[in-house]
């Protein structure tokens, strides 16, 4: 296997009754949770990445009082927290590598996450000998958009299935598509 599932911020936070909820965050974490219970032995790895802020600073500009929504946020996902933690209907049993990004500054792609062993995402690909990731999760128009532009840049073939993402605006997630797929991404659903 030369495929890794790349599970992007399917936390307590980003989903409906969370801090930054997004309409359907809880439905794609059910539907992801599904898609792992008969697929996850296709992957090689599966790397899920969450938001992990300090509580006690504005992480670089990330947080704010007077937040413009595109570079500085409300505050969310404060480490320890049960809004930084997974959603609920999100089984992450089947999660090989967890990555923590922020911690301190902004971040937003996959790729800016660092394991408790100080692994990251790059690391993690080279080790299993990985070209091929599959994407899926919360935001479609920040996090994910992030993730997998960055995962093209890297040369890696990037497949993001369009059932499997939730995002913050339609017309901004809809522009985020068009660029991951303009970028050399597929787009795709679940159940190709």
């Amino acid at each position: 296997m030369t495929r890794a599932l790349f599970i992007v911020d399917v936390q307590n936070d980003f989903t409906e009754h969370g801090a930054l909820g997004v309409e359907g965050g809880d439905a794609v974490a059910e539907r992801i949770s599904r898609f792992l219970a008969s697929h996850a032995d296709e992957y090689a790895v599966i790397v899920a990445s969450r938001d992990w802020h300090h509580g006690d600073d504005d992480n670089g500009g990330h947080f704010s009082t007077a937040p413009d929504f595109i570079d500085s946020w409300p505050v969310h996902c404060v480490a320890g927290t049960e809004g930084a933690e997974y959603d609920a209907v999100f089984d992450a049993s089947r999660v090989t590598h967890h990555l923590k990004k922020g911690q301190g500054r902004p971040a937003y792609s996959l790729f800016e996450g660092v394991s408790d062993d100080d692994q990251t995402a790059a690391d993690i690909l080279d080790a299993h000998g990985i070209r091929d990731i599959d994407i899926v999760g919360i935001a479609t128009d920040y996090c994910v958009r992030a993730s997998a532009l960055d995962a093209v840049a890297a040369g890696r073939a990037v497949r993001v299935f369009t059932d499997l993402v939730a995002g913050v605006h339609p017309a901004s997630s809809a522009a985020a598509l068009a660029e991951i797929e303009r970028a050399g991404a597929t787009l795709a659903t679940s159940e190709i």
